[in-house]
């Protein structure tokens, strides 16, 4: 594609009304209004998406800026492809236009049109080319020496550049430093109006005078035959409608952003060092939860429900209830089993390390009593103050929003291996319970038996083993296997256990209904509940409580 003459600014770009525009549109368009705008510096991501939240229109990547954030020199000690790795997070971080600074174009023309290209490519906007020799120079440091490029070859890089860009939109802006150089103003228009011919979209022409009135002198001489932006990080105090009047595009605020991050980080540095301690900065710094915001992790959180692979939406749900009066020997009489300590971790914070291990960090835990003594950091903790007489799906009932996607739900007074919560959450069926073929048989002792639809042994080899039938019993020949007090449920298992909790009548005068009660329920609504067979690897509270290291939370 050849493009040596700029493309028109006025009414040149059709943009479909069906699509929005694209980010070189944007910026184009932000050349051609009557308004003067503000275009703001950024560094890095971060302070790209900081400028956008603030209402900027476009954002300038500085290399003053970006190479002082890499804590190297504004003389091209950076790498084109390092300043422009940086514009690309930049760009990603953002839905504004990004104006790169491209320096002198970090070599010859045919550098300049390879780096348009790769610009292009990683979605940014428009770029400036500056007419000073490589490796560039500070435009406020050893001003009056800079030697600037030769008209002709600045031109031919401009021309280049134009026609190596595949997106018509996409915007060059050439830069003089003519004022800045010492060159005069017949120089700075001289050189403006030869970049406007070769193809430049607009003009920057800079200078380093607290005053504005060389720019106001080039302004008038100007006579707004092209669109001008200024960069007055020296002539600041200057009034914004003075500008305004004179028609200028935009004002480029060079480096504030990176200048006021310094000054906020040296202060902190120094009084976090003078005080030892960081308790007195707290409140005057951003909070994480900011910093999470500002990185975008609700919209991480949005598509791991749309689009994850079931790890990152796995849920649980724990019952702390009491199964049964087993430990009531121990001095409270309103001791959860779950916070029952065994080597000196409560039963409820081991089930929670294993699911955190299995990348289940969603925890809710339903508690009928003690929730005091919950003090896990990330879980979510849900009161239940009439468990005795509402039981587990009443409990359950208390979080039934929560059910949702992959989930396990689970009488919290269990210990159990981790592979076995594993097997579980990676078995694709909608409802999955883990049961062990060694029913622990105590007299006077009932437990939740399960009869199987394939008891024989060898079964596990070839054929799934499903849920037959289910009681709370002592009559341990009539059943296969004990239920551990787990159960998995797909996205479409949790949606349809939540609609049957949701039905069932909870009322304190007949007896509780138990997570048992709901199994039962499933299976005779025509649900099929695969059971995932283990051979001890489990034990409950009231048995842990014989252990030596037991003792109360």
């Amino acid at each position: 594609m050849t493009c040596v003459a700029s493309l028109p600014l006025s009414g040149s770009i059709c943009m479909k009304t069906d699509s929005p525009p694209t980010k070189a549109q944007m910026l184009r368009a932000l050349l051609t209004t009557t308004r003067l705008d503000f275009i703001m510096e950024a560094h890095n991501g971060l302070s790209a998406r900081i400028a956008e939240e603030a209402g900027f229109p476009a954002i300038w990547a500085s290399g003053l800026a970006i190479s002082a954030s890499l804590g190297v020199r504004d003389n091209n000690e950076a790498s084109w492809t390092q300043v422009v790795e940086v514009a690309e997070f930049m760009a990603d971080a953002t839905q504004v236009p990004i104006l790169f600074d491209g320096d002198t174009g970090f070599g010859n023309f045919n550098n300049f049109r390879r780096l348009v290209r790769k610009l292009e490519q990683r979605g940014i906007a428009g770029v400036c080319l500056e007419d000073k020799i490589f490796p560039k120079a500070n435009s406020f440091q050893r001003g009056p020496s800079q030697l600037l490029a030769p008209v002709d070859d600045f031109c031919g890089k401009i021309k280049a550049g134009k026609d190596a860009q595949y997106d018509e939109s996409f915007v060059l802006i050439a830069r003089t430093e003519a004022l800045i150089a010492g060159c005069g103003l017949a120089e700075a228009i001289r050189r403006a109006e030869a970049y406007r011919q070769a193809g430049a979209d607009a003009i920057i022409v800079h200078s380093a005078h607290a005053s504005p009135d060389e720019i106001f002198a080039f302004l008038d001489r100007w006579e707004n035959r092209h669109p001008i932006i200024l960069i007055p990080t020296k002539y600041h105090t200057t009034p914004t409608q003075h500008f305004a009047r004179r028609r200028v595009a935009a004002l480029i605020w060079a480096n504030h952003l990176l200048r006021s991050s310094i000054a906020a980080m040296q202060s902190t540095a120094v009084r976090i060092v003078r005080e030892r301690s960081v308790s007195r900065i707290e409140p005057k710094i951003a909070s994480l939860n900011e910093v999470f915001r500002l990185q975008g992790d609700e919209e991480l959180r949005v598509a791991e429900g749309r689009f994850g692979d079931g790890a990152a939406q796995r849920k649980a749900i724990l019952l702390v209830g009491t199964r049964d009066k087993s430990i009531r020997h121990l001095p409270s009489q309103k001791l959860s089993q779950a916070m029952v300590c065994v080597d000196g971790i409560s039963i409820v914070e081991r089930m929670c390390n294993t699911l955190s291990t299995l990348n289940v960090r969603d925890i809710t835990i339903v508690a009928g009593s003690r929730v005091e003594a919950i003090s896990r950091a990330a879980v979510r903790i849900v009161g239940q103050r009439v468990w005795n007489t509402s039981g587990d799906v009443g409990a359950l009932k208390q979080a039934a929003d929560l059910l949702q996607g992959t989930c396990v739900i689970a009488l919290a007074d269990v210990l159990c291996r981790r592979y076995i919560l594993q097997q579980m959450l990676e078995d694709p069926a909608d409802f999955v319970i883990a049961a062990d073929r060694s029913i622990r048989r105590h007299a006077g002792r009932p437990r939740c038996l399960l009869k199987l639809a394939n008891p024989a042994p060898h079964v596990f080899i070839d054929a799934d083993v499903v849920l037959r039938s289910a009681a709370f019993s002592d009559a341990f020949s009539r059943f296969d296997a004990e239920w551990l007090g787990l159960l998995k449920c797909s996205a479409r298992g949790a949606e349809t256990l939540r609609n049957l909790v949701g039905r069932l009548n909870i009322k304190t005068t007949e007896r509780p209904h138990s997570l048992l009660d709901a199994l039962l329920a499933l299976q005779n609504s025509g649900e099929r509940i695969k059971v995932i067979l283990v051979s001890s690897d489990w034990t409950t509270a009231d048995s842990a409580v014989g252990l030596k290291a037991t003792h109360q939370s």
